[in-house]
């Protein structure tokens, strides 16, 4: 499945312009990070990946969401009373102290609004960094993937934390959500989730914003600001990224560019065309962008990978 949401990026970055291209920009690190340094070939994501248990240092996210690394960080519990951490052989339950904070306050809050609990899939590694598999970001400990399918009220086994599928919230043909599986609490939880102070982005499926845009209400001051935090991105078919804004404490961190006015329902149109959602295959197939090295990270995280 991931592949072929790959595949449907780089084709359909290869048929739309510039404006196109923005919406794409989630999880593009800023110019002063991108440009290449010498230093070792070995892939940067197989440094990180090796690496069990977190640095021992000061809490800090460093560098970009998809480039740079994470010190101090901290697991998250594979259960609490309102959520339960999956897929736990990745070892991927590690996120900075506020992004572990803002979980269990979410979880917290998720019952009183219609919400059993949640489950919780990939954070980042111990040490952040570039992961061999799944996610360009994830990289500093502040992005969390909180599936949109509703805590059980059992505890699920580890064999089940490893095979049970999320639930699949879009339509087969891709242009709304699937109207047998969307809920009002499906909306309440991603307002909440976005309404918290701490979220820079919350990224979804576009068909899941659509329905949002359709389907929430606004609050008795009338806002509905915060649907601009809740961003259309490819894939996010089966839960919500949520990314946090860099933490006091974190210099290096750097955040995205803030969010414009407005609730962003005006802007859906492009996802829903005809050349996105069926991309031709490009004619010269882009070659692949190799694998970040150690020396592409910020310079901190030779430290953070080096840490006891």
């Amino acid at each position: 499945m991931r592949r072929r949401f790959a595949a449907l990026i780089l084709a359909g970055l290869a048929l739309i312009g510039g404006s196109a291209v923005l919406r794409a920009q989630e999880d593009t690190p800023p110019a002063s990070l991108t440009k290449p340094a010498a230093g070792s070939a070995t892939p940067a994501k197989l440094l990180f990946g090796a690496v069990k248990e977190p640095a021992d240092l000061a809490p800090r996210g460093i560098g970009f969401y998809s480039r740079g690394c994470l010190a101090g960080g901290e697991a998250l519990p594979i259960n609490g009373p309102t959520w339960q951490a999956m897929r736990l052989s990745r070892n991927r339950n590690w996120g900075h102290p506020d992004l572990v904070a803002f979980l269990e306050q979410l979880a917290a809050q998720a019952p009183k609004v219609g919400w059993p609990g949640l489950l919780v899939g990939d954070m980042a590694q111990p040490r952040g960094g570039p992961m061999a598999t799944g996610h360009a970001s994830h990289q500093i400990g502040l992005d969390a993937d909180i599936w949109l399918t509703p805590m059980p009220k059992k505890v699920f086994t580890a064999k089940e934390r490893e095979e049970v599928s999320a639930t699949m919230i879009v339509r087969p043909d891709r242009l709304d959500v699937d109207a047998k599986v969307w809920t009002p609490a499906h909306v309440a939880i991603i307002r909440t989730a976005a309404q918290d102070e701490r979220v820079e982005r919350v990224l979804v499926n576009a068909a899941i914003k659509k329905a949002l845009c359709r389907d929430a209400k606004a609050d008795r001051s009338g806002d509905r600001a915060w649907l601009q935090k809740v961003r259309p991105y490819w894939g996010h078919d089966y839960h919500m990224h949520v990314r946090i804004s860099c933490p006091t404490g974190s210099p290096d961190c750097r955040p995205q560019e803030p969010v414009v006015a407005g609730d962003g329902c005006d802007k859906l149109d492009w996802w829903f065309s005809e050349g996105v959602l069926h991309p031709k295959p490009p004619k010269v197939p882009p070659k692949p962008a190799p694998p970040l090295t150690l020396a592409q990270l910020p310079p901190a995280c030779a430290a953070v990978l080096k840490a006891p």
